[in-house]
């Protein structure tokens, strides 16, 4: 029984915390997104754009970006050729919201968790812009590549990330580490 209300706990702490940030994060996106009379990104679409041109230019590449205009997302150019889109979906603010239900599912002291969590959001933001970037360049290098660039390559690298933080949050510093180290003493 013990087991079975821990699952219980744990898909209620989950799913609770999950659609509440998402709530507020689709609040946030119809307040902040302009669909009718032209485009216009959230913020943090644009801010995202921003960082990578930035992070690009910063490596030797003339890189740029505007608000397409005929639809939600930022067009990335190096060279002046427009190569990528920075779209809602890729500024990783849905994954960080998919890491942090987790960890709040998954607690550790509460010091820990938050510390964490913020630790692993803004890693997993700025390796999101490391990836942008590196699509960026490479959809330049290897256009006859984009579906397996896009579609694979990069996705790999940013849920590989996110799994990675979870199996070392469990491991090392969730409350199940602590029940684990319990048992085996």
């Amino acid at each position: 029984m013990s087991k079975r209300k821990s699952i219980i706990g744990f898909l209620i702490k989950f799913f609770g915390s999950y659609f509440l940030m998402f709530a507020i994060y689709s609040f946030y996106l119809s307040n902040t997104q302009v669909k009718d009379g032209g485009f216009t990104c959230a913020p943090i679409t644009e801010k995202v754009a921003i960082q990578t041109t930035s992070l690009l230019n910063l490596f030797g590449y003339n890189a740029s970006f505007e608000q397409h205009d005929q639809e939600l997302s930022v067009k990335l150019f190096l060279n002046n050729v427009y190569l990528a889109r920075v779209i809602e979906g890729c500024n990783s603010i849905n994954i960080i919201i998919l890491f942090v239900a987790f960890i709040i599912a998954f607690p550790g002291a509460l010091k820990r968790t938050v510390l964490y969590a913020l630790f692993g959001s803004f890693l997993i933001y700025y390796v999101n812009i490391v990836r942008i970037a590196f699509l960026t360049v490479a959809l330049a290098k290897f256009p006859e590549q984009r579906e397996v660039l896009h579609n694979l390559v990069f996705p790999a690298i940013i849920y590989g990330l996110v799994f990675l933080l979870w199996v070392v949050w469990v491991n090392y510093f969730s409350s199940y580490k602590q029940v684990r180290d319990e048992k085996n003493n």
